[in-house]
């Protein structure tokens, strides 16, 4: 029997379907971080006293920085999903680009956006 060459129809619909799931939770958890750090200036201590302000600003600065780093990845991730919907559309989803081989759906349905599978990143790795 020869060795399937991509994912049928029904199961790329399977994970466009999964991959669509993941986006909208990945684009909800991007607003809520962007919407932390937009209004995290605001954060009520204006009539504190000053020592109180300077306390909070050097702990502030690590969650804020933390926060634009959890923000970048989510963005990279959202990116990644979207390029996966892309390679379904063009049915090369699920496709190993290191060996030409296809992904196992176990790690596709874990890393939806996953374009290596573990025989491929072993190899790189």
């Amino acid at each position: 029997m020869a060795e399937l060459v991509r994912y049928s129809d029904k199961d790329l619909a399977m994970f466009k379907k999964i991959i669509e799931e993941k986006l909208v939770e990945a684009k909800e958890d991007l607003q809520l971080l962007k919407g932390q750090l937009d209004h995290s200036d605001d954060h009520g201590t204006d009539d504190t006293g000053r020592s109180f302000n300077m306390m909070e600003d050097g702990s502030e600065t690590m969650s804020r920085e933390e926060m634009a780093q959890l923000a970048s990845r989510q963005e990279k991730f959202i990116q990644n999903l979207q390029n996966a919907l892309i390679r379904i559309e063009n049915k090369t989803y699920g496709v190993c680009r290191a060996t030409g081989k296809l992904i196992s759906k176990e790690r596709l349905k874990l890393v939806p956006h996953a374009t290596l599978s573990i025989e491929g990143k072993n190899a790189q790795g």
